[in-house]
């Protein structure tokens, strides 16, 4: 059955209550100093389309533009290559060639692509206000602090720091420092079973979804093994023998978006489209992960979906701007987002149309705007860190 986007809610009501729950009102949880924009702005005007297609033309192989797959469409159209965080910066390391990186995603990723590329290339951000609330839950001074708690607890030695890709420089230069690896959400088990080779207990940063998901659901760790530090708290909220009990220790951290999909969520998708096959990203709660059919990262998702019977029903629990994309790319099949409430990634959002034209006409005026970089001490060791997940079998 052929389906479309609206008359199966892939876009959902923009609700006050998920306004408030996105950052409108006075919401400690939420993403701090965002607002959520409810929904996608009306269509480009066509002389923007025209500009950036004129300053991608007189730039040519200068220049290498990057799009998330949680980007708008209007910027999605102007990328040379689309993918995850990771994926997109190796990509841009290997086109040497390329004098600037135009990274169509937010603040982390614009790093690890500094980190990966050379120094004759230049990282650009089109918009600096493009964050990622999840990877600002944890600063390097609150890791720091969270390591020294660790030391007084006497386990330190035995503790080995894993860090989710969706963290700062800052974090992945931690972790390289203590001996410890980067993972993706694709080879996240991967990552620990290394990490369990070199210690007794891992400190996962900064998502606690990924971490515990991917301990208790994948490699037979009960939930007993996790214990959550919250760096709000004296000494994370734990004592010093919780800490010498548990095998996981968990940041916390979340996902702005991801974390809002609920066990209602699942519950209200099968009674409303029997037979819907429920996929959802890991960073999602874990009574989320539990209750869906299939559990993936944003790669494994977008290739489930290529893989789909026609006439399949699907309800994805990830970011809006994807779900719209992979309903309008497969008709044949009926593709709902999980949640009426959530709305997009407001920080992934603020790379829009304007900024990515201001960006190109910039570089083709001889000015270069919004350089990442990172500097040669934190990019010695979150390189580190990078190389181990890279040497991961």
């Amino acid at each position: 059955m052929t389906t479309t986007t609206e008359t199966h809610g892939v876009d959902p009501a923009p609700t006050p209550l998920a306004l408030l729950l996105l950052g409108r009102q006075a919401d400690p949880n939420s993403e701090r100093g965002v607002e959520c924009p409810g929904d996608l702005p009306p269509a480009s005007d066509p002389d923007l389309v025209e500009r950036a297609r004129a300053a991608k033309a007189a730039l040519g192989d200068r220049v290498f533009i990057l799009g998330h797959h949680y980007q708008r469409d209007e910027v999605i159209e102007f990328a040379d290559v689309t993918g995850d965080s990771f994926k997109l910066a190796r990509d841009a390391a290997a086109r040497p060639e390329a004098e600037y990186i135009v990274f169509c995603g937010v603040h982390f990723m614009a790093e690890s692509a500094d980190i990966l590329t050379s120094d004759a290339q230049q990282v650009v951000l089109p918009d600096l206000a493009a964050g990622c609330s999840m990877a600002d839950m944890a600063t390097a001074e609150q890791v720091a602090e969270c390591w020294d708690v660790l030391t007084e607890a006497g386990i330190a030695d035995v503790t080995v720091p894993v860090s989710y890709m969706n963290s700062s420089a800052d974090i992945k230069a931690f972790t390289g420092k203590h001996g410890g690896t980067i993972c993706t959400s694709s080879n996240a088990k991967r990552a620990l079973e290394w990490a369990f080779e070199q210690g007794q207990k891992v400190l996962f940063l900064p998502d606690q979804h990924l971490g515990r998901n991917t301990a208790v659901l994948e490699m037979g760790f009960s939930l007993d093994d996790c214990v959550l530090y919250n760096p709000h708290k004296p000494n994370g909220g734990l004592t010093a023998e919780q800490l010498r009990n548990a095998r996981m220790i968990l940041w916390r951290g979340h996902c702005s978006v991801h974390g809002r999909f609920s066990l209602d969520s699942v519950n209200e998708v099968r009674a409303r489209i029997p037979g819907v096959t429920v996929l959802v990203h890991p960073e999602c709660k874990h009574e989320v992960v539990t209750a869906a059919d299939m559990v993936g990262s944003t790669e494994y998702i977008i290739k489930a979906l290529d893989a789909a019977e026609p006439g399949s029903k699907w309800a994805i629990g990830t970011e809006l701007n994807l779900v719209r994309r992979l309903a309008k790319a497969h008709p044949d099949k009926e593709i709902v987002f999980l949640d009426r409430t959530v709305c997009f990634c407001s920080t992934m959002n603020r790379i829009d149309l304007p900024h990515l034209v201001w960006a190109l006409e910039s570089l083709v005026d001889g000015r270069v705007p919004n350089v990442i970089t990172v500097d040669p001490e934190t990019e010695k060791y979150a390189k580190a860190a990078l190389d181990r997940m890279l040497a991961l079998p």
